[in-house]
């Protein structure tokens, strides 16, 4: 089974090529969802321990929690000490589970996966990408949004011109979805073994 792993910076449409992977029927797993399932469930006593009151009701209050560790490189790194070790588990078992279920492609969607240090648990890395001005309207136009706070996040990712440079694969988003749709499943298509080599994984 071949292992993909989707990146892209904030606004570069990863969500949208996710969802088009899944669609297609590939088994997609989501580091944003798997925290956010962890904040409810096992890394919230342990987060709590460690950051007291910033958990409300056995589920993490994700505002109390930003409070405790933004701006404080020693907290964010215990912060994530608990929570990275726990994706990475659930993250084995989808890998584990697709490979039974004879997948021949599975998606990891990590936002932050080359500005880690494990990228290559994944035999193929995809950078989602679009022109900068699309990337700034895109962002601009989410509710909340500040042109400081896009600027601000810009600047904890990787350039898009450095992820670009480290991807065995650039889908582009800056064009129809149409043309990003036909980009996926050119890309299944590729990976995509046949079924009884699927199965023997």
């Amino acid at each position: 089974m071949i292992v993909l792993g989707l990146t892209g910076s904030i606004g570069m449409g990863k969500s949208t090529v996710s969802a088009m992977f899944r669609a297609e029927g590939v088994p997609v797993f989501e580091a944003d969802a798997a925290v956010h399932e962890l904040y409810s469930g096992a890394a919230a006593p342990l987060i709590e321990e460690a950051f007291p009151g910033t958990v409300r009701d056995g589920v993490v209050d994700r505002k109390a929690l930003s409070r405790a560790v933004f701006g404080k490189t020693d907290a964010l790194r215990r912060l994530e000490a608990i929570v990275h070790p726990l994706v990475r588990e659930a993250e084995a078992r989808f890998i584990a589970k697709a490979q039974v279920d004879g997948h021949a492609l599975a998606v990891l969607d990590i936002p932050l996966l080359l500005e880690g240090v494990d990228a290559d648990r994944c035999d193929v890395v995809a950078v989602v990408s679009a022109p900068a001005d699309v990337q700034r309207a895109r962002v601009l136009a989410r509710h909340g949004m500040t042109a400081e706070t896009f600027e601000a996040i810009l600047a904890r990712q990787m350039p898009d011109e450095e992820k670009r440079a480290k991807a065995d694969i650039v889908i582009d988003t800056g064009t129809s979805l149409e043309d990003t749709r036909k980009a996926v499943q050119e890309i299944i298509g590729q990976f995509s073994a046949t079924p009884d080599n699927a199965k023997e994984g």
